[in-house]
């Protein structure tokens, strides 16, 4: 089973994201963001929503509950 951090760092790259422009639409700093990536951080709900829409994922894809 793939981490959330993990999912979400394919996503990223997948749509071509660098992790500076996905901070910006979350508006938040880029070091923030980084740590969801290298799962020294978590985010809260209202950001897990935004990730969501940002990539077009369920919230269960993202955080490992569905493969799809």
């Amino acid at each position: 089973m793939k981490l959330f951090s993990d999912r979400l760092k394919d996503l990223r790259v997948n749509a071509n994201f660098t992790q500076r422009q996905i901070a910006e639409m979350l508006g938040m700093k880029q070091q923030s963001y980084m740590r969801y990536e290298n799962n020294t951080g978590e985010p809260n709900l209202d950001t897990v929503v935004k990730l969501c829409e940002i990539f077009d994922v369920s919230s269960d894809y993202l955080l490992g509950i569905s493969d799809f």
